[in-house]
């Protein structure tokens, strides 16, 4: 197991944090289609749809993202007694979100927004809602809230300001002093150019365009020009930590002792809805879990990678950000190690759950040659993610024999890793991968050789069993054969 901060964060104290979440709390509404011909109608495209689905928008995009960390979240403010606040609670409750402070209000509509996506391109957008303020009875029920919360235990707060009437002057104000009072740290996601509303708060996270409009000043998305508007931002409003996403260029925390910048993860990307909430969730679970401004940002912003690169609103989840941070030390330098069983289950269920194939195979790898490297890339194209199953030392003496295996399990493991085409590695220890396939369930089991279907250990557990020829002229058989006889010919 490794020692680095992040990992022992995501590991363990993550799942003790306490976080409330305040604010402007929606339901983003997705139509996914396909477009293949424009109407002749009219001169606009045709959307044929494939399926629709809801997830949490707003501040409760900001809890899930908590919730997929593993974080106890909180979640308040005010919505209608509508079909749609059913939606909302049947979401929070399957993300394990406490909405105890999320209060129905006479005359509200619950926020609502509805996204059209043609491929993987949004092409329409369409909002339903009628925002306004807090009356004071509905400021008075979320206050009430708070402090009881507050006497429970906090470990910081996070105000989702999106403008639409829960974050007013007063209300914010009296958020921070009321979390101040018991030393709880308080991130603001700002809406608007008047940050006055905000002033004394530990944490303010706007991107390049909110930052040009509180700052009164349109600058180039470059980090001079961007740190002064910050800096004066934050002595204006006495703002400890400003923190500019900054889009393919990353993010920037500013504050009196340091600025630091975190360059984006190249991706391919494809969506930015969410990725502020993303930064803003991971961002204080991480100041709150002990980690340091230059980790929880350098977290943060590999949290943002992750999501960029999925369509539509999608909360972080752990295991994938765990992924992300073992792999980065990996290319750093730093001690590897394959994921644990339980890891890659959860992050199998993680994947499976935003639709994507898992694809799973296994082997010994003993030594990784082109032949080995051909059949993971084919196997790979089979889905959206490839899990390889590898077996350890004592399970490898078991099947070749006293001399084997040449390499240890976590060579052999760090090789695998290190191929573009796989993304997780787990070891396992039994003669054949079937626990650990039970464990995963992949959609697509590929195994490679002259083997049948129905031979293949652990194919009731997998949605198809592919079976993939080996490329002729490689084993590890024959290397170790080839070797041997260079050394008795004494050649080598």
């Amino acid at each position: 197991m490794r020692n680095t901060k992040s990992t022992r964060f995501l590991t363990e104290t993550i799942q003790k944090l306490r976080i409330a979440v305040i604010g402007d709390v929606m339901l983003d509404r997705y139509i996914y289609g396909e477009v293949k011909r424009i109407s002749p109608e009219a001169p606009v495209p045709v959307n044929h749809v494939r399926h629709m689905e809801s997830v949490l928008g707003g501040a409760g995009n900001v809890a899930a993202n908590l919730a997929g960390l593993g974080v106890q979240v909180y979640a308040a403010g005010v919505t209608g007694l509508d079909a749609h606040r059913e939606d909302l609670e049947q979401k929070m409750a399957g993300a394990g979100i406490d909405f105890s402070g999320l209060f129905p209000m006479p005359g509200r509509k619950t926020i609502t927004k509805l996204r059209v996506i043609g491929g993987r391109q949004q092409m329409l957008r369409l909002d339903f809602e009628e925002p306004g303020d807090l009356d004071p009875d509905e400021e008075k029920q979320l206050l009430d809230w708070l402090q009881k919360r507050l006497q429970q235990g906090l470990d910081g707060i996070v105000l989702s300001d999106y403008a639409k009437g829960v974050c007013s002057d007063h209300f914010c104000q009296t958020v921070m002093a009321l979390a101040h009072q018991s030393q709880v740290p308080v991130l603001v996601d700002p809406k608007g150019s008047d940050w006055r509303k905000y002033t004394g708060c530990d944490f303010i996270t706007p991107n390049v365009k909110e930052m040009c409009e509180a700052g009164g000043k349109v600058v180039p998305n470059e980090t001079g020009p961007l740190v002064e508007l910050a800096a004066k931002a934050r002595d204006t409003f006495h703002i400890r930590n400003v923190v500019v996403t900054r889009s393919e260029k990353g993010v920037s925390l500013i504050n009196k002792q340091e600025v630091i910048t975190e360059a984006a993860t190249a991706r391919d990307v494809f969506d930015v809805s969410g990725a502020g909430d993303t930064v803003a969730a991971v961002l204080l679970a991480a100041v709150a879990g002990g980690l340091s401004l230059g980790e929880a940002l350098n977290l943060s912003n590999k949290a943002a990678g992750i999501v960029v690169s999925k369509v539509g609103t999608y909360p972080v989840h752990r295991e994938e950000l765990l992924k992300e941070v073992l792999a980065s030390e990996e290319r750093e330098g730093r001690d590897y190690r394959p994921l644990s069983w339980e890891e890659v289950t959860s992050l199998a269920r993680t994947w499976q759950a935003a639709g994507e194939r898992i694809v799973f195979t296994n082997g010994c790898f003993d030594i990784l040659h082109a032949g080995h490297v051909q059949y993971l890339e084919q196997a790979a194209k089979l889905g959206q993610h490839l899990i390889v199953g590898v077996n350890t030392d004592a399970s490898v003496k078991r099947l070749k024999g006293e001399t084997r295996p040449l390499n240890q399990e976590n060579d052999r493991a760090r090789l695998l890793a290190a191929l573009a085409c796989v993304d997780a590695v787990v070891l396992f220890g039994e003669d054949t991968p079937t626990e650990l396939i039970k464990r995963i369930r992949p959609d697509i089991l590929v195994k490679g050789g002259d083997y049948r279907p129905e031979e293949v250990a652990g194919r009731e557990y997998a949605g198809k069993v592919e079976i993939l020829p080996f490329k002729e002229g490689y084993s590890t058989t024959g290397v170790i054969q080839k070797i041997v006889k260079l050394v008795k010919e004494g050649k080598l």
